[in-house]
């Protein structure tokens, strides 16, 4: 239990969770070690990254007696989660509603994160058991639909994923978001030149901006 309420601080303290969602490993991992130099103390690891659950116990090992807590994104069922949770996964995050995969964390005691993307399906994720709810997708839909969504669930303890930049950040902890997920903004940041600094001088300015936040 206290480990489940060290890592939900964490990632409400940071504000941030980064959503590492890249298609070969080596560049993901350097993307990871690059952000957490720059200041992320949460990541999601999607279990579409080829090789994703030894990148996530690697992590785990070697970052987490520095209060670096990793999660297992894009877990499906039951067994990817067990599997995930048994490899070191801090937290578990599913892009829609998944009682099996929620049923599972909390016999462990691991934090879930359970997508959701109408009054509905919020409501149905805190019913069966979510920790947070992911409001996803919200690139196309933006903070205007946010903020209409949760004006009737201002009780329920929401991270919103896609489109969140250091630009906009301050916006969407107005609506009264428990943190925010972010993924190309910081996770992309090497691709021009191949220079992975890039990554944590993204990772700074982004987390900057979440400091700067009243919160």
């Amino acid at each position: 239990m206290f480990k489940k309420l060290a890592t939900l601080n964490t990632i409400h303290d940071s504000g941030a969770v980064l959503i590492v969602r890249l298609p070969e490993l080596d560049s993901a991992e350097r993307v990871c070690h690059a952000a957490i130099k720059g200041g992320f103390h949460a990541l999601e690891i999607p279990l579409t990254v080829p090789g994703a659950i030894g990148l996530i116990n690697r992590l785990s090992e070697q970052y987490g007696a520095d209060g670096v807590v990793v999660g297992a994104g894009t877990v499906l069922d039951g067994y990817a989660a067990y599997d995930a949770i048994s490899h070191g996964a801090s937290f578990l995050v599913s892009p829609q509603l998944n009682p099996e995969m929620i049923r599972v964390a909390n016999r462990y005691q691991i934090p879930t994160i359970s997508g959701a993307f109408t009054p509905t399906e919020v409501v149905n994720a805190v019913e069966a058991g979510a920790d947070v709810v992911k409001i996803f997708p919200t690139e196309n839909n933006g903070i205007p639909f946010a903020k209409a969504l949760l004006a009737p669930l201002g009780q329920v303890a929401v991270l919103p994923a896609g489109g969140v930049t250091a630009d906009n950040v301050k916006d969407w902890f107005d609506l009264g978001v428990l943190a925010v997920g972010v993924g190309s903004a910081v996770t992309k940041a090497w691709q021009h030149d191949g220079d992975f600094t890039r990554v944590t001088d993204a990772a700074r300015t982004f987390m900057a901006a979440v400091e700067a936040v009243d919160r």
